[in-house]
């Protein structure tokens, strides 16, 4: 027990006479030194704080920059979605054009057919009505004839009067004709024309369409090429943003530090 004792003893003497010598080395440091460590701990205290602020304005930028990015990507795939929808509707218009063109050639083929059978019909009425008209001179002939020769009530100049009669109604039958056959081909003259000109604007419109349709694909290109670069960018914003942050937490921990080291060096000086 003694001997417990006094190494106890032994080893309280030695740490009080610890403390004294540390309180004494500390009394005896310069306070010219310490001085000069306070005001460098202050300095670095104003530049943690001007890091901190800065790796805080960074960081926020490029929060903006993420948000911003974000907006764009969203726009970016609002864009190819319409894209695809407006390539989609040119590709029905252009199919649909080709089928107006389409059926356009055919009813212009069968005016064509219509003109030139309406001209066939109109040249055979009037070689039929100059045939009757040749016929109705020949029957004023003979009836001319047959009067003088036989008087007006005989049977000659009879017959002769129903056959220029009857030439003259076929003759005022085939002059309707031509008269019918030159409204059909006016008529199928206009329809080709109308045809034509149908033809014609759906070809515009066709070509038109196909223009579109080649825009709307380099706008739908452009647009997956700004998706994927507003993508990589986000990528780059998120990453420069996660590092602002770890240095503001390195700016956190160097200003805790340097206020320690400040409080520490200030109950030094006292």
């Amino acid at each position: 027990m003694n001997a417990d004792r006094v190494v106890g003893r032994g080893v309280l003497a030695i740490v009080f006479a610890g403390l004294l010598a540390g309180g004494a080395y500390a009394q005896s440091q310069d306070p010219a030194t310490q001085q000069q460590d306070v005001k460098q701990d202050k300095k670095d205290i104003r530049n943690d704080k001007k890091d901190l602020a800065k790796d805080r304005a960074d960081r926020n930028a490029d929060q903006r920059d993420i948000n911003q990015d974000k907006r764009d990507v969203k726009n970016d795939k609002q864009d190819i979605h319409q894209d695809n929808k407006d390539i989609r509707n040119d590709k029905q218009d252009i199919h649909q054009d080709n089928k107006d063109i389409r059926q356009d050639k055919r009813d212009v083929h069968q005016d064509n057919k219509d003109i030139r059978s309406d001209k066939y019909d109109l040249s055979k009425d009037r070689a039929d009505r100059n045939a009757d008209q040749r016929d109705i001179n020949h029957d004023k002939t003979k009836l001319a004839k047959d009067d003088a020769k036989y008087g007006d009530n005989s049977a000659q100049a009879k017959a002769d009067r129903k056959d220029l009669h009857q030439d003259r109604t076929d003759r005022n039958a085939d002059q309707r004709d031509i008269n019918h056959d030159k409204t059909d081909l006016s008529k199928d003259r206009t329809d080709r024309n109308k045809d034509v000109k149908d033809l014609n604007a759906n070809r515009k419109d066709r070509n038109q369409d196909v223009k579109d349709l080649h825009a709307d694909r380099q706008d739908r290109n452009q647009d997956v090429k700004d998706l994927h670069s507003d993508k990589k960018d986000l990528k780059q914003d998120r990453k420069d943003r996660n590092k602002d942050q770890k240095d503001i937490n390195k700016d956190k921990k160097d200003l805790h530090k340097d206020r320690k080291d400040l409080k520490q060096d200030r109950k030094g000086h006292k």
